[in-house]
């Protein structure tokens, strides 16, 4: 919803927007846009006297314990008659009509590979628009509408607001579809991995048959799928028989494509998922008549977004890193990404379980596996709704569970010794606990 307030700004509008406990990057991405933040959600901002109201899917019609409506400024927009409509659809209606949207689905690495495939379009001259669910640090931005017809959009399968439950990426009607994975998430409105894959075949269904569908390989959830119905050109990426691989360590390896090599790329950026990711971004882009040789050389001057192994700080030889990281299988992967740049250095991992899909416990069992390459785990269990302490139990020494902010960063700095690597995951603020960390750490 910050990018489209940024969209919207661009656009000429005058734009506010209200939210709960908005944090960095974006509120102060928003801030240096002239888009005021109010805080909280209450009904006397109708006196904003706004043509158009967007929604944000945040906002419900729930009620509180003691019966008074949790987003009153909604119930006094429904009262009062007032125009209002989704994100997505404003965004459909406003921004994409006419244009080649390229979409990068799935449920890890959307931010990424959308920043690179923006970051490819840039280089090649094209000038793209886009809509990115992060600061990209080649941009500096997350939304703008640029020039010519190309804009990339990372392609969310949330559902859309509380009167649209449809993802939010079947508004979008790319000509160009990257399905990057497909596991279980979402556990708040999806039942199953069946239905996200309903939706997923909802958004090939809306892809034109002079489009293109860019499918990892490797993910037997995407191929069933297309097995659904198809309509336009499939590429594939990921496994040894895709038509786009890799070949070398994640930072250094040749592009292949069709079994020849195409290109070769050097990055400062480990990890199989970002190598992943690259190859997903070289398809995309060469839709719209980019080389992989071009899109090579590009991602050798990405510079990763925001919050993706971002280093905040390094005091008497320990390294405080902040990543985005909250589902198992992603933490997994970027703690096995440290690994791979660390060596045999001490690896601290720190995370809370924040997104509903954890909070309701649906992926509990699998921490224990995603935490397996870090050497000592803390977790923050504030607010769930299960018991942090039995999950992490196989674990035994090198699990601690804190209940605050405050004893987590106690516990952490208390563990930690100069060479170790501490990485803190969390699709939210976490308490500003990176900025403590690195405080106690100074002080210790």
């Amino acid at each position: 919803m910050g990018g489209v307030a940024a969209l919207a700004r661009e656009a000429g509008h005058r734009v506010t927007g209200c939210d709960a406990g908005v944090y960095p990057p974006m509120s102060d991405q928003l801030r240096s846009l002239g888009i005021d933040l109010i805080e909280g959600y209450g009904a006397e901002q109708l006196s904003l006297q706004a043509d158009v109201w967007v929604i944000g899917n945040v906002v419900s019609r729930a009620r509180l314990s003691d019966g008074t409506a949790r987003y009153p400024l909604m119930e006094a927009i429904l009262d009062e008659g007032l125009a209002y409509t989704s994100g997505p659809q404003w965004l459909s209606e406003r921004v994409l009509q006419g244009r080649h949207v390229l979409a990068v689905a799935g449920t890890h690495g959307k931010t990424t590979t959308s920043s690179m495939l923006a970051w490819v379009l840039e280089h090649a001259g094209l000038t793209p628009g886009f809509l990115i669910g992060g600061v990209p640090t080649n941009f500096g931005i997350s939304a703008r509408l640029g020039e010519g017809p190309y804009f990339v959009i990372e392609a969310d399968e949330y559902d859309t607001a509380f009167f649209d439950k449809r993802s939010k990426f079947v508004h979008y009607r790319p000509r160009t579809a990257v399905l990057n994975n497909l596991e279980f998430d979402h556990a708040d409105i999806f039942d199953d991995l069946a239905a996200i894959e309903r939706q997923f075949h909802h958004l090939v269904r809306t892809v034109p048959s002079a489009g293109r569908v860019i499918v990892n390989g490797l993910e037997e959830s995407l191929a069933r799928v297309l097995h659904m119905g198809c309509w336009s050109e499939v590429r594939s990426f990921g496994a040894a028989v895709s038509d786009f691989s890799a070949q070398g360590e994640p930072d250094s390896f040749d592009v292949m494509e069709r079994g020849l090599k195409v290109a070769h790329l050097d990055w400062g950026i480990g990890g199989v998922h970002n190598q992943l990711n690259a190859l997903a971004a070289i398809a995309a882009a060469q839709h719209v008549g980019i080389t992989p040789e071009a899109s090579a050389l590009a991602l050798g001057a990405f510079q990763n977004v925001k919050r993706r192994m971002e280093v905040r700080g390094a005091v008497n030889g320990v390294v405080v890193y902040d990543d985005f990281a909250h589902h198992p299988t992603a933490m997994h992967t970027t703690i096995d990404g440290l690994r791979r740049k660390v060596g045999s250095a001490r690896i601290l991992a720190v995370f809370e379980p924040r997104s509903n899909t954890m909070k309701l416990g649906a992926m509990k069992a699998q921490l224990p596996w995603s935490l397996e390459q870090a050497d000592l785990s803390f977790c923050h269990s504030g607010g769930l709704g299960w018991d942090a302490s039995a999950v992490l139990s196989p674990m035994g020494n090198k699990a601690s569970i804190a209940g605050n902010i405050e004893q987590l960063v106690q516990q952490v700095t208390q563990a930690a010794r100069p060479g170790d690597h501490i990485l803190c995951m969390s699709n939210g603020g976490f308490g500003d606990i990176h900025a403590k960390l690195l405080t106690a750490l100074a002080r210790n």
